[in-house]
């Protein structure tokens, strides 16, 4: 949503995004997006399994900072929801990358 939608229809559901630059509100976008497919594609594809562990990690920085500019602005109540993405999130890491990690797929 906050790649693509116009920032009025966003201010509905995400009151800070009106007192954020759109630029901001786009690279968060971006990076939540890119993110999200960094979580899926490479352990579906086997190819560079590595990689979903990165993103776990990157997600959980990107709660992170989410969850210190939330307490920044007083919106504690916005912070539960950065919390509890942000331990999935930093599960999944631990998961990938110590727990079990995914193999590679070899060629032929």
């Amino acid at each position: 949503m906050k790649t693509s939608q116009p920032i009025t229809s966003l201010a509905e559901m995400l009151p800070w995004v009106e007192q954020s630059p759109e630029l901001l509100v786009r690279i968060i976008g971006v990076s939540e997006l890119l993110a999200a497919v960094g979580l899926l594609l490479p352990a579906i594809l086997k190819i560079q399994p590595k990689l979903t562990a990165f993103a776990g990690l990157g997600l959980a920085v990107i709660m992170l900072l989410a969850l210190i500019f939330h307490i920044s602005r007083g919106e504690y109540e916005a912070i539960g929801i950065n919390v509890i993405l942000g331990a999935i999130a930093y599960f999944v890491y631990w998961g990938r990358n110590k727990k079990a990690p995914i193999v590679k797929t070899r060629k032929s």
